[in-house]
């Protein structure tokens, strides 16, 4: 088993699949606990109630699948390609992304606390009002894309690239300037004040 990008041992899997197709499928109400799955392509599969315990994907094909109310809760993905997926409601408490392609992801609301995120290919991917507290972003590619209204309390920022990233309406406490890359990144006026502290100025009323 691949080990997680922050170090944290990926759940034991009991099964192994190989080469699932579950292209265009409608997956509603589909459950899987700890299963190792191999090359499955769930692209274009749309759904709700899909929930996933303790799984590990490898290889994976996820684009443009539309899933609405739906649990990935500690899972691994390894190598996975997200592109253009649309996630609303769901959550993927404690799940990591290793080395895997979110870009022009659409997620709205739902529980990503705890995620990985480290390395992940996030560009023109767009959060909008997701828990997200304690995830880690490090070294993420977010570059054009958003995180709008999201919790991301205690959240790892390091190295992270924010250029032209929307981030008005987030929690943006821990968020170090002088490790990421902000250029051109849209801030409200409240955040403002919270990176000019994070990089130490006093800032006052007038």
């Amino acid at each position: 088993m691949a080990d997680r990008v922050d170090g944290r041992a990926a759940a034991a899997t009991d099964t192994r699949l190989d080469r699932v197709d579950w292209y265009e499928e409608d997956l509603t109400g589909t459950e899987h606990e700890r299963v190792l799955f191999q090359d499955l392509d769930m692209s274009d599969s749309t759904g709700s109630r899909l929930r996933f315990v303790d799984c590990t994907f490898r290889g994976g094909r996820f684009d443009r699948a539309a899933l609405e109310t739906s649990s990935f809760e500690n899972c691994t993905f390894v190598r996975c390609r997200l592109e253009g997926v649309v996630l609303t409601g769901c959550k993927f408490v404690g799940s990591t992304f290793d080395a895997c392609d979110l870009g022009r992801a659409e997620v709205q609301d739902g529980d990503w606390s705890f995620v990985g995120l480290a390395g992940a290919d996030l560009r023109k991917a767009r959060f909008t009002g997701v828990r997200m507290r304690e995830a880690d972003l490090t070294g993420a590619r977010l570059e054009h894309g958003a995180l709008v209204r999201c919790d991301l309390a205690a959240a790892t920022w390091s190295r992270a690239d924010l250029r032209g990233c929307d981030l008005r309406g987030s929690v943006l406490a821990t968020l170090d300037p002088g490790g990421v890359d902000l250029r051109r990144a849209i801030v409200d006026w409240s955040q403002a004040v919270t990176i000019a502290t994070n990089l130490g100025l006093d800032v006052r009323p007038e």
